[in-house]
């Protein structure tokens, strides 16, 4: 909550927008308010539907049509998850604060309480699973034929090209979810309420068309999480984990924190200029 000290100190130093307060690590007050549960139903509704349309139209896409001139095609995938990203963020964006995801869960976290950060992952990444389950109960054969739409290193890359991929494309689509975001920008343009959610969208959606033969698309441990846990197959798991043991999996856990955590720091220490507030004044001391 904005403090009325804190809206003094803000338009005295000339600003028309409220930046939000940290949140405090551990915030079990939470636990007995309605707002955190219903945040936690939003976040798992919203995943669930977000796997549900994306993988069944993976499904549908790749367990049914054999000829990449039939079906939806890369493009129709791409628009599916984007699509969806968009719809969700409209709807419920002042519920829960557009996470989805846990990597931006994570990222988040001065903006949530750790207790909320942790729920949400868990919420997130439950949706995730029931809207795959629901998928492969639905589409049976077609669901085994399209190998679950899990994210996997396709032919011909490598794990180390892969890796990069999921980074670069999460610190696109993150980068875009702060700037979209921003307190002063939402305080300009707070007469297109859509103006958000498109961008983010359309950045989902183009990450996609990118990453889609290189990795199927990860940007979401949710995602890859779900799809995983459902095909629950040696080769999926091989995948998931740790280099040695479990083979490549980690990417599409790794990539996304990494590319979140970058873009994090580039929006808040070089575009909010986050760095040079922390030293003091970009302007010079008049003692020197």
């Amino acid at each position: 909550m904005y403090t009325e000290k804190g809206h003094i100190e803000q338009q005295r130093q000339g600003k028309d927008y409220i930046d939000p307060p940290p949140a405090p690590l551990l915030d079990v007050e939470e636990l007995k308010q309605w707002s955190f549960y219903r945040a936690l139903i939003a976040e798992f509704i919203a995943t669930f539907l977000f796997l549900y349309i994306g993988v069944g139209t993976v499904v549908g896409y790749k367990g049914i049509y054999n000829n990449l001139c039939d079906g939806v095609g890369y493009l129709g995938v791409a628009w599916a998850f984007g699509g969806m990203i968009f719809v969700l963020v409209y709807c419920t964006a002042g519920i829960s604060g557009i996470v989805y995801t846990p990597m931006k869960t994570s990222i988040f976290h001065w903006r949530v309480s750790l207790v909320r950060a942790v729920a949400y992952m868990v919420a997130q990444c439950l949706g995730a699973m029931l809207g795959v389950w629901i998928v492969m109960s639905l589409t049976h054969s077609h669901y085994h034929q399209a190998d679950g739409a899990v994210n996997l290193v396709q032919p011909g890359y490598s794990k180390g090209t892969a890796l990069g991929a999921e980074i670069v494309g999460t610190f696109v689509l993150v980068y875009i979810v702060f700037a979209a975001t921003d307190p002063k920008r939402m305080a300009r343009d707070s007469h297109v309420p859509v103006l958000a959610p498109l961008p983010i969208g359309f950045a989902v959606f183009v990450v996609h068309l990118a990453l889609i033969p290189i990795t199927g698309t990860g940007i979401n441990p949710a995602r890859s999480l779900g799809a995983a846990v459902v095909k629950n197959t040696k080769e999926t798991w091989d995948d998931h984990l740790d280099y040695d043991l479990i083979g490549e999996q980690w990417i599409f856990w790794v990539g996304p924190f990494v590319g979140a955590l970058a873009a994090a720091v580039y929006h808040k220490y070089i575009l909010r200029s986050g760095a040079i507030k922390a030293l003091g004044s970009i302007r010079s001391n008049p003692t020197n």
